[in-house]
């Protein structure tokens, strides 16, 4: 499976599986058939209610309104889905920016408008099928120039490999810090940890657990290696959060 290395806002270079040249078509096709849907369900509707014999002006808006829903559908369904439309996350992909974080309104602006090049109906979407084939970062033209790429959200390991596990109600956290923490924080240290089970990499582990230990202000038991504190750290994330929402 492909992979790119894209390094974080904090200087983490993480490891991300490319989502493949077939995931990104079945998605498409997903959300073509769901418009398929849509429409055959909306004429229906209309012969039922003999709106297909009404007025020209009448269906004139609601043909605008389907065709602004099919226009805009990729670009406000990324923007509110954090990348991702339904055929995206049917398939478990979802667009990134190349610095690992979620992308901006312009990015997503961008990709969005270049469609015109990468799936225009004359060249059979061709443009967009051989840029995502040729390139490094399997990156259409309008990734390109906004600077994304479509990844797998899927786990790269299995359960029984997860460097964590979920704790006993009567887990006594390690370091309260790490509820100053976010979901977003905890979801890099495991990424850094699922790198390291992939390709031993240590100096990814250490990058990481030194950025924590400064970030919290807290300083590991001696007998505690970098690894095991990024675990660690997660374990007491977990428990206090869900302790919190027990409350």
């Amino acid at each position: 499976m492909q992979t790119i290395r894209i390094t974080t806002s904090q200087n983490i270079d993480i490891d991300y599986e490319v989502a493949g040249l077939g995931e990104r078509i079945v998605a498409y096709l997903i959300d073509m058939a769901m418009f398929i849907v849509i429409f055959i369900a909306a004429m229906i509707v209309m012969s039922m209610l003999n709106i297909l014999n009404s007025e020209g002006a009448l269906i004139g808006v609601l043909v605008i309104i389907y065709a602004s829903l099919y226009v805009f559908y990729d670009l406000a369904c990324e923007i509110a889905m954090n990348g991702q439309s339904v055929g995206k996350r049917i398939m478990k992909i979802k667009v990134i920016s190349l610095d690992g974080a979620r992308p901006k309104f312009s990015q997503y602006l961008l990709r969005w408008l270049f469609r015109i090049i990468d799936f225009f109906p004359g060249t059979m979407h061709l443009c967009g099928l051989i840029s995502v084939a040729v390139s490094d970062k399997s990156q259409r033209v309008g990734d390109m120039v906004a600077g994304t790429t479509l990844i797998r959200t899927a786990p790269r390991t299995k359960i029984n490999n997860i460097a964590f596990s979920p704790s006993a109600d009567d887990y006594q956290p390690v370091f309260a810090a790490a509820a100053s923490l976010n979901d977003k924080d905890i979801e890099l240290i495991n990424e850094v940890i699922n790198s390291y089970i992939k390709n031993r990499n240590s100096v990814l582990v250490f990058n990481m657990a030194q950025r924590i230990k400064d970030l919290l202000g807290v300083t590991p038991p001696a007998d505690m290696n970098d690894m095991l504190f990024l675990q660690t750290i997660i374990k007491d994330y977990s428990h206090i959060v869900a302790q919190a929402d027990v409350l």
